[in-house]
């Protein structure tokens, strides 16, 4: 892998709207293909907007038909905005390309990021993103009993439509697992495009109005949130930029043996 290049597009009064970074996204992948840049990571914070990938089902869009952008990565449906850290890394990957292993790189990056703000995150089984892990069901205090959670049982359960003790943004009231930093991506022509977004110290009951990434039992998170202190994005972007570049700069994806 090059040298990897970082590119601030804009944040707080400088927020970057989505369709305009999406487009930035095409330039610098073309121009990545073509072997005219380096790889390149474009990190911004976007005004409130809800993006959907193309795994994301017509019942886990807003209720109230607020617009969403239907974008080419993986992934189903979540939402950017204030107080969210973005980052598109647009890398030339070795071929066969293996995108489950540049997404684990990914999310190595930011769990070392969230330790290094003190915050334990981890991977769970079947789910991207860097998440942070709730309390076993019997020591959940406040919460739901395995009993008479509803989501266990009720396949067409809706969070959206059932009250704020099963908000996404309360998680961690419930001591649930909660995601702190989401990741999709699409790879063409062994280019990469799309990434992460990192919960700094954004209004997260933006994820209520969906279903966040299509899970139902689970919630989001932030690091203001969990660490009881505000987090600001500015405080997170060189952090990020630091294990961007050493995980990304020393960790080559090699694919899976078969």
């Amino acid at each position: 892998m090059s040298e990897l290049h970082f590119v601030h597009l804009g944040f707080g009064a400088d927020a970057v709207e989505y369709q305009e970074a999406w487009q930035e996204q095409r330039r610098v992948h073309a121009a990545r293909f073509a072997e005219e840049v380096p790889d390149t990571c474009l990190l911004l914070e976007h005004p409130p907007v809800y993006t959907a990938g193309r795994r994301t089902a017509d019942n886990e869009r807003p209720l109230d038909g607020t617009p969403v952008v239907d974008v080419d990565r993986g992934g189903k449906i979540t939402w950017h905005g204030p107080g969210q850290l973005v980052g598109y890394p647009i890398l030339k990957l070795p071929r066969p390309v293996d995108v489950v292993a540049h997404v684990r790189r990914l999310e190595e990056a930011l769990i070392r990021t969230a330790a290094d703000f003190g915050v334990e995150t981890t991977r769970v089984e079947g789910r991207s993103g860097v998440w942070v892990l709730g309390d076993p069901v019997e020591q959940r205090s406040g919460g739901l009993t395995l009993d008479f959670d509803p989501r266990l049982a009720d396949e067409e359960f809706d969070p959206r439509l059932s009250g704020p003790q099963y908000a996404p943004s309360n998680a961690g009231q419930r001591r649930e697992d909660r995601k702190l930093a989401a990741i999709g991506i699409r790879v063409a022509k062994g280019v990469t495009m799309h990434g992460f977004a990192l919960n700094c110290d954004p209004d997260n009951t933006w994820f209520d109005r969906i279903v966040p990434c299509g899970i139902r039992d689970a919630g989001v998170t932030s690091l203001s949130a969990e660490l009881g202190r505000r987090v600001a994005v500015a405080e997170v972007l060189p952090v990020v930029e630091k294990h961007l570049t050493r995980v990304l700069e020393t960790t080559v994806p090699l694919p899976r043996a078969v």
